[in-house]
């Protein structure tokens, strides 16, 4: 990938982004009356907000939910006393976050596979599915405020990033009823994805990350803005660099969060994945804490800018959980 044309030309279809906002509008004010009058078809009983989930209904259960709620997946065992200790507080927060997350039990000695898939070493261990894409959080018994704080982040990347805004909560709703989708207004898609394409042909990075948000706002799951969306946001953040000092700067502190992730941006727009990649897991190993955190989630931007397909991105995602765990 080549950087762009950096001149600000402000470009964006305003009428189009109009549109796509007040789509979203009507689709928020449409949950909204779900809510106030009872739930409405698309709501779901607090007990649905935990479910144990297995091979043959995860993608139904966790790889489709994900595109309208973060799904927290927690690996345990009968036989784990951590687990024991741990599963009724995620429980118990799952259902204080209202509908904005759902936690899937993943029981690992009847679920080997699944268990690989996610290349879990050790349990209790905690992964989070967001539209489809699979992120570590953590692994071991932890305590009740540090697991609120990553569910917190979580919630926030869901929201921010893929306009993921939960489930609609209702208390009389019947438990173990499948909901039917609540209707939501299509957004103008096509005009606002032009729109963008245009914006960063324009070199106007910040028009193109908020019409590719515009579409994620209203289709979460719409593989073209999010990839549209990671390249944007990745243009403009190196389009300020200076590269020679960004560079001279992360060789001299091999241990700066912020100095590893400039460089990796870099090393990406260079078209240096591999580069980029292992330079922020080895970061990841370095680190630890809020430092630690802000390094993982740029990685796992940066793996939407390459593609979830892409073999590089999965050898690094195997990579980036060995360095966590």
């Amino acid at each position: 990938m080549q950087p762009r044309n950096m001149s600000m030309s402000g470009v964006v279809d305003l009428a189009a982004v109009k549109a796509a906002q007040e789509a979203k509008v009507k689709a928020e004010q449409a949950r909204a009356e779900a809510a106030r009058q009872g739930g409405g078809p698309g709501a779901v009983s607090p007990s649905d907000l935990v479910i144990d989930v297995d091979e043959a209904g995860f993608e139904r259960d966790v790889l489709q939910r994900s595109t309208e709620v973060p799904v927290v997946i927690d690996f345990w065992a009968e036989w784990c006393e951590p687990c024991k200790q741990l599963s009724p507080v995620l429980e118990q927060l799952v259902v204080e976050y209202n509908g904005r997350l759902l936690l899937a039990k993943i029981d690992v000695d009847a679920n080997q596979m699944l268990m690989q898939q996610f290349g879990v070493q050790g349990i209790p261990a905690v992964f989070a599915v967001v539209a489809g894409q699979a992120l570590p959080l953590f692994q071991g018994a932890a305590g009740k405020e540090q697991i609120q704080q990553t569910l917190d982040q979580l919630v926030q990347v869901a929201e921010q990033r893929f306009g993921l805004t939960g489930l609609t909560v209702d208390p009389d709703a019947r438990p173990g009823v499948a909901p039917e989708p609540a209707a939501v207004p299509a957004g103008p898609y096509d005009a606002l994805l032009e729109a963008a394409v245009h914006a960063l042909d324009a070199g106007d990075f910040g028009g193109a990350v908020q019409a590719y948000k515009n579409v994620l706002s209203d289709d979460p799951g719409n593989s073209e803005a999010k990839l549209g969306l990671a390249q944007a946001e990745l243009l403009q953040r190196v389009q300020n660099l200076d590269p020679q000092r960004t560079r001279k700067e992360a060789a001299e502190k091999p241990g700066d969060a912020q100095a590893q992730i400039a460089a990796a941006d870099l090393d990406l727009v260079g078209g240096h994945v591999e580069d980029a990649f292992g330079r922020l897991i080895d970061t990841v190993r370095r680190t630890a804490g809020d430092e630690r955190d802000a390094v993982r989630l740029r990685l796992l931007e940066l793996f939407e800018v390459v593609g979830a397909d892409d073999p590089r991105v999965s050898a690094a995602r195997r990579a980036l959980s060995r360095a966590l765990f």
